[in-house]
């Protein structure tokens, strides 16, 4: 892999070339973030890429600095590979919480949440909230979530909190399609 270091006052930047589009300074991925497959399969690359350079002997200050990461996590990742070599510095699979519910379950929320709240009991408007939501999960699979949990869960599976589109149940589909054709077109002229 071929560098070349800029020479400033703090010898801190680097551009790696020719195949990396790197600009100077900086780390690779100071934000977090990352959640994607492919995200934590660029960085399980990264951290492959530093145990071939600890396998040259390359010090875990040079490895931050040519890898553009922090030295703290090749110092990390030093130690992790001298215990298990490659092996520890495997991705181990997305974070976080797994998901309480199966995914038939999630396929039966998903049925159950497009059928619409007066399908369930709750006929004074046409809302999904968080609380009904909750309580729908609850009855259907005798399992507790939070709001916030229930939030989350309604957001995995594509649900978006917005304002509601309020129909009126009586609402006559027909009634309105010809007053557009006839009564609306007129108002245009």
């Amino acid at each position: 892999m071929a560098e070349v270091c800029l020479l400033d006052h703090e010898r801190r930047a680097c551009v790696i070339g020719p195949f990396g589009g790197s600009t100077p300074g900086g780390m690779r991925y100071p934000d977090g973030g990352g959640l994607t497959a492919a995200g934590r399969a660029r960085r399980e690359s990264v951290r492959l890429q530093a145990a071939r350079m600890f396998e040259h002997d390359v010090s875990a200050v040079q490895v931050a600095h040519r890898l553009r990461v922090s030295t703290k996590s090749a110092y990390q990742w030093r130690r992790r590979w001298r215990a298990g070599g490659k092996a520890a510095l495997a991705s181990k699979g997305p974070g976080g919480a797994v998901c309480r519910l199966s995914g038939a379950q999630l396929g039966r929320l998903r049925a159950a949440l497009d059928g619409g709240p007066a399908a369930w009991g709750w006929d004074q408007n046409q809302r999904w909230t968080l609380a009904r939501a909750t309580t729908l999960i609850a009855r259907l699979f005798h399992i507790r979530y939070t709001l916030r949990g229930t939030s989350y869960l309604l957001h995995r599976l594509g649900y978006a909190p917005q304002v509601p589109i309020h129909r009126a149940a009586e609402r006559d589909e027909k009634a309105i399609a010809a007053w557009r054709t006839t009564t609306w077109v007129k108002l245009r002229g």
